[in-house]
């Protein structure tokens, strides 16, 4: 499919999908996007429950890597916050490195060249492995389709980041929000940008507390579901 990098409204890049018309991230600002659905609804939220315990870590499970913005936004975030994470990101058709290579998302989100230079190293760690990014942050990237993931009591956030609805509905049904639930730990976060009646309907289901909060910049709602 063919295939082009645009700037959207932040200022910062996504890939857009020209068949599809359809795009990684939202028009209205990739980064923004980004911050408030997954970092402000699923990360911080999580934070929030585990900073005063003993030895606090959390476990992430990325529907769609994709770009790699989530896990940046999420690797600068364990750097502030000093809380170890292990991060897995699925995704069945990695982005090609020239795409890569147009993507501004480290030079807006960093001054240190340093954290810059993990963005790229993200993209180039061996797949199905564990790659140390630093002391509190691990990455493991793995080659599948989501229906056939199978983890099990494994994660303490998911960031369900596959594409919308219209052109892929198969990734919003009963079937993989039970290989979410599964995957999750008790009382485990998944988050995404949708707020699609099918989609919560779906999550309830199979057995998640779904609650409604206000959307990112172009969107009125997003949905935060509970285990």
């Amino acid at each position: 499919m063919k295939r082009k990098i645009i700037t959207t409204k932040d200022g910062s890049k996504t890939i857009h999908i020209e068949d599809w018309n359809e795009q990684y991230h939202s028009t209205h600002g990739a980064i923004q996007e980004a911050k408030h659905v997954f970092l402000k609804h699923g990360l911080a939220f999580k934070l929030s429950e585990i900073e005063n315990t003993s030895n606090p870590s959390l476990s992430i499970l990325e529907i769609g890597f994709g770009t790699g913005l989530n896990a940046l936004l999420t690797f600068l975030e364990s750097q502030k916050h000093h809380i170890p994470i292990a991060y897995t990101g699925v995704e069945a058709y990695p982005v090609s490195l020239d795409e890569i290579s147009e993507l501004n998302y480290a030079e807006l989100l960093s001054t240190n060249q340093e954290e810059q230079t993990i963005f790229k190293q993200m993209h180039t760690c061996v797949w199905e492995k564990p790659c140390f990014l630093s002391k509190e942050f691990s990455l493991t990237k793995v080659k599948m389709f989501f229906k056939d993931i199978t983890f099990n009591n494994q994660f303490d956030v998911i960031y369900f980041d596959a594409f919308g609805s219209r052109v892929q509905p198969e990734l919003w049904e009963v079937p993989i929000f039970k290989r979410m639930y599964k995957a999750l730990k008790n009382k485990g976060v998944l988050v995404t940008y949708s707020a699609k009646g099918s989609a919560r309907r779906a999550m309830q289901e199979v057995g998640f507390q779904v609650e409604k909060l206000p959307g990112p910049p172009g969107k009125r709602e997003m949905l935060r579901a509970i285990k």
